[in-house]
């Protein structure tokens, strides 16, 4: 077995009501749309499960994070996908010479509840990984209306990735 690196990764968006007719940016986590009506504040999409596996794979190879890559200043990222960050993270991983092992997710949302698409969720970010859906766990939970996120104000994400050099 090769080098052995773990890597942790932290994402948190304000969550804010949408409009009426339905403006606003949706609530997209694990590159699932939720029905919610609240969405989050991001220059991208918001997507805050992918921005946090992003992270914790660069933070694994000891890369800049997700903010030095694709700063909100830069206009080209103004309502991103947030898939393609996640599959940049992945091929520089893959280019420094490791491989995924697993990930474990936390999302932290008071609501809407995320099993109902917490496969879904796995499974996307497997795609996008390239890796087994087995190596990727999500767990759901909520803050019990403490702070931001309790409130429902907020969503916040913490992911550990473990990576093995080949």
């Amino acid at each position: 077995m090769g080098t052995i690196r773990i890597g942790h990764g932290y994402d948190l968006h304000r969550l804010e009501a949408l409009a009426p007719a339905g403006a606003g940016r949706p609530l997209i986590l694990g590159g699932v749309r939720l029905v919610h009506d609240r969405g989050p504040v991001a220059h991208s999409d918001g997507d805050a499960l992918y921005h946090a596996v992003t992270d914790a794979l660069l933070g694994a190879i000891g890369q800049p994070d997700i903010g030095q890559l694709f700063p909100d200043t830069d206009a080209r990222h103004e309502s991103q996908d947030s898939e393609v960050f996640l599959a940049e993270a992945a091929r520089r991983v893959r280019a420094a010479g490791f491989d995924v092992g697993n990930l474990d997710c936390t999302v932290i949302l008071e609501k809407p509840k995320l099993s109902p698409v917490k496969e879904q969720m796995r499974a996307n970010i497997a795609r996008v990984l390239g890796v087994d859906v087995g190596g990727v766990n999500i767990k759901g939970k909520t803050n019990e209306k403490v702070d931001a996120v309790g409130e429902g104000r907020a969503v916040e994400v913490h992911v550990v990735v473990l990576v093995v050099g080949r």
